[in-house]
Order: structure tokens, then sequence, then C-alpha cells
């Protein structure tokens, strides 16, 4: 470890980095899909059509790639692992997607990033649920995990049922029509819409959970990406026909709506099912979930500047409450990841002490038995036995 190269030392900080950069970069391209999805709401997007072409760009991204790098390593697919992929197809694809796009239609773009914000504490009782993670009350961290759930979920509900006064961060006067209008249409909409929000978090964390034990069976994750979205398309494809009887939603020009599906299809589909699958396997889905309270920062940035959305003050003191807990629930984690290697490493170093003693003990004991039995043999015996020693 010692006669490392800076080269070495600075390769090995990037790999332990690699997981937050990722991340964190998805909290970007998410809030660039709020802020564009809601500006073709607003040029009468369907939410039902946006569901289906965001798909549809995925898969025609991610399928070439699949089949070229993974030809040679991707698992055969058993019914099972199809049934899942189906059931993924509609959990994320289907209803996290019409859920959040009609909640955000209901509330605004930077209240639907915030309420995400409760997606940690979800995903972390569904993992406790389906026995992905463990607590222990004696143990000061894995209490943590239990606290900032509960605290998260306490800002949640503050954010739903306390509305409060507006907090002006950006004023902008040639926007002030339109932020009446949103604030009319929020104020009757709000409990649905941030039901609706909710539910598809609860679809989302489904997702996250049944992928993490997809890709034990079948780890490809570019392929699993691509049979997600091809899945997805069809499946919303027909809840589409069914609920939106107007085929000329189907159409869509060269605006907003085509540059809503294209984004939201490359960066928000393809590469964040990808990203998120290979994190998934080294770090577990409840990391992959702790980083949602940056992506309501920049949404909030961005719509209070794009969208002049107003944003109020029981908003503000939930997503308070919730980055305190997720984060809360994120030293839980940090702590788990940490005593679990240092107990690994004392289970090895354990296994190889008592290992050790045996063989040492044999060797012993066949020079003991040498040195101590009598006759012309005993310089014979001596000879064999010493070689052996030091080649061992």
């Amino acid at each position: 470890m010692g006669n490392q190269n800076p080269c070495e030392k600075l390769c090995q900080g990037l790999r332990k980095v690699k997981p937050y950069l990722a991340i964190v970069s998805l909290q970007f391209g998410y809030a660039g899909m709020y802020i564009i999805t809601m500006v073709s709401f607003n040029h009468g997007m369907s939410h039902y059509i946006l569901a289906v072409y965001r798909h549809v760009v995925a898969t025609l991204v991610i399928a070439p790639f699949a089949f070229v790098l993974e030809r040679k390593i991707r698992p055969k697919l058993t019914l099972p692992i199809f049934l899942r992929i189906m059931a993924l197809g509609f959990l994320e694809p289907v209803l996290d997607q019409n859920l959040y796009y009609l909640g955000m239609k209901y509330t605004s773009a930077t209240f639907a990033s915030a309420t995400v914000n409760a997606l940690p504490a979800i995903t972390f009782i569904m993992a406790l649920i389906f026995r992905l993670e463990t607590v222990n009350f004696k143990k000061l961290h894995s209490a943590a995990k239990v606290v900032g759930t509960v605290i998260t979920v306490t800002g949640a509900m503050v954010m739903t049922l306390y509305k409060g006064p507006i907090i002006d961060f950006i004023r902008s006067h040639g926007a002030a029509h339109h932020g009446a209008t949103s604030n009319e249409s929020s104020s009757q909409h709000r409990l649905t819409g941030t039901l609706m929000l909710l539910a598809s978090c609860c679809g989302w964390a489904g997702f996250f959970i049944l992928q993490s034990f997809t890709l034990k069976k079948y780890p490809a994750e570019l392929s699993l990406t691509a049979l997600i979205c091809m899945m997805g398309m069809v499946e919303g494809a027909a809840v589409s026909l069914v609920m939106e009887r107007d085929m000329s939603a189907w159409k869509i020009g060269f605006d907003s709506r085509l540059l809503a599906a294209a984004y939201s299809g490359v960066v928000c589909s393809g590469i964040a099912y990808y990203v998120q699958g290979v994190v998934i396997r080294k770090r577990g889905p409840v990391f992959v979930t702790s980083f949602s309270p940056l992506c309501m920062i920049i949404t909030a940035a961005l719509g209070s500047i794009v969208l002049s959305e107003k944003i109020h003050l029981g908003s503000i003191i939930g997503a308070v409450l919730i980055v305190f807990g997720l984060y809360t629930v994120v030293w839980g984690k940090s702590k788990d990841r940490t005593s679990s290697s240092a107990l690994e490493l004392t289970d090895e170093k354990s296994g190889l002490q008592d290992q050790l003693p045996i063989k040492d003990s044999s060797k012993l004991s066949s020079i003991s038995f040498a040195n101590s039995t009598p006759g012309p043999d005993d310089g014979t015996l001596s000879k064999h036995i010493q070689p052996e020693i030091y080649n061992h």
C-alpha cells in the first residue's frame, strides 16, 4: 500500500467517488426534465402520450448498445425474469410516471420535486420489509435510519397539509398573471396532486426494490434497461389508447413537446435506468434515492426563473424536515457500510489465524517426532524434513 504511486491513488479515489458523481449528475438531469415537461404540459402535451414517446426514444437509444456490448455476457431470459421485467415496465414507466405527471399538473414542478424527497423513506421502509435493510436499535447509526425515516415522512405530511404564505425568492413582474392562475389551480387540486405524487413515489420505490432483486438474476444492466423501456412503451401505449381517446394528441411537432419526449427518454429513462442499476448493485436501492434533495433545490431555482412558480412557506418547512431526515438516514447507511466492511475484514483475519496454527502444529509435531525417534535414521529424517519447512 505504501508503494502506490499518485496515479494509482487517484484512480482509487475516483472509483470511490464514482457512485456519488453518477447519482448527483442524475439529479441535474431530473431537474431539467421537470422544467421541460412542465413547459410541454403548458403547450398541451398529454402525460399519457409523453410517457409512451419517452420510452420509444429510450428503447431506440439503449437497445443497440445493449445488443453489441452485452452480446457475450447476456444471461438467458427465463419466464420468471420476463415476468419481473413486465412488472418493472409497469411500476415506473406507466404507474409512476403517469401519476407523477398528473400530480405535477395539479401542483407545480417545484412542489413535485420536493415531494419526491419522500422517496428515500418509502424505499427504506420497503427495503426493511423485503429484508434488504436491517435495524438494530442498540446501535446509534442503525436507530438513526428509523428516526430519519420518521422525520422525512413528517416533512412530507407538512408539505401536504400546510400551505402558508408565498415566499418570493425571485420576483418576475412579467409573469404575475400566470403565477396567480397557477396559485388558484394549486389551491383547488393541491391535495389530489400531492396524493398522486406520493403514490408515484411508492411505485418508484417498488421499482428500485424489484430492480435490485432482478439484477441478481439478470446481471446485464444495459439489456435490462432496454427491456424495461420496451415493456414500458408497450404497456404505456395500451393504457394511453384507453385513457386518451383523441388521436390528434399523438401528433407532436418540432417544439417543446418533442424536446420533452427526447430529453426525458434519453436522460431520465435510458441513461438513468442504466446508472441506477449499476449503483444499486454496488450500494443498494436506499443509496440511489438519497440524493433527491439536490434535485429539489435545482428545480426550485429553475422553476422560479423559467416558470415563475411561487414557493409557499409550508413547502420550505417540509423540505427542510425532509432534507434533515434524509441525511440522518444517509449517515446511518454510511456507518452501516463501514461497520460491515470492518466485520468482513475481522472475519478474514480470524479465518487466517484459525488456519495457520493447524498447519504449523502439524509440521512441528512431525519434527518433534523425527527428533525423538532413536536410531541411525535420525540424520536422514531431519534432512528430509528441513527443506520441507523452508519451502513451506
